[in-house]
């Protein structure tokens, strides 16, 4: 019963947020698997609640650009949940011109998250992270490098593993709710140090990395893309 009244809340709050002029209607995608994904414009959307102890999350779509989750996960440590949007790159890194993406989110003022890039290289052997901003007690795997002006933003960068891959997070020094990152110049970066070579990019990926949300709370990406 309760999962049921979290479930009508979800719809109720995405209703709202949704709706023009006070008028409430559908997304034109939701769900609340746990899996739940959907293919729009050539981007991949993705509920992707994967972490352990993680509460109630559903998602709702109307574009790979606009999107959010209405989640409720308990105050307790360890990240439950990355819903996110997509885009597969697969190209060498030498080979791109050009990688940028621009977005604009709305987010609470309360829980632990971060709202952040997710880039894969190299079939899974490199992550790279790049918060656009943090809330409550979370942080990057690693230790801390330098703090770099690269791709339009100046970051703290932080370098470390999983256990299964290599992770390089670039933290932003301020948060901000919009913007556009100049993502290849970040690789190049990376490159540049010797940290890796000229990788295959993978999926890149943008959402909210979420430790906690408890009681409910709303994430939503206004507006999202990737250029190429």
């Amino acid at each position: 019963m309760n999962r049921m009244r979290s479930a009508a809340v979800a719809v109720a709050l995405v209703g709202s947020l949704l709706g023009a002029s006070g008028v409430a209607h559908a997304a034109t995608w939701s769900s609340s698997d746990k899996w739940g994904t959907w293919s729009n414009g050539g981007y991949t959307v993705r509920n992707n609640i994967w972490g352990s102890g993680a509460g109630f999350q559903s998602i709702w779509a109307n574009s790979y650009s606009n999107w959010g989750v209405w989640a409720n996960h308990p105050n307790t440590g360890g990240v439950k949940s990355y819903p996110h949007s997509a885009k597969m790159i697969n190209q060498r890194l030498s080979s791109l011109s050009r990688l940028s993406s621009s977005f604009n989110v709305s987010r609470p003022s309360a829980g632990a998250y971060a709202t952040t890039y997710d880039i894969w290289a190299d079939n899974h052997a490199y992550e790279i992270m790049i918060w656009m901003n943090k809330q409550g007690a979370v942080g990057p795997i690693g230790s801390r490098q330098t703090t770099a002006t690269v791709g339009g933003h100046t970051w703290d960068v932080y370098r470390g593993s999983n256990g299964s891959n290599a992770v390089f997070s670039f933290i932003r020094t301020s948060n901000t709710n919009s913007g556009t990152v100049d993502v290849l110049a970040v690789l190049k970066w990376i490159q540049a140090r010797g940290w890796y070579g000229d990788v295959t990019v993978g999926d890149a990926q943008f959402g909210f990395e979420i430790t906690s949300s408890s009681g409910g709370m709303n994430f939503a990406s206004n507006s999202f893309s990737i250029t190429t």
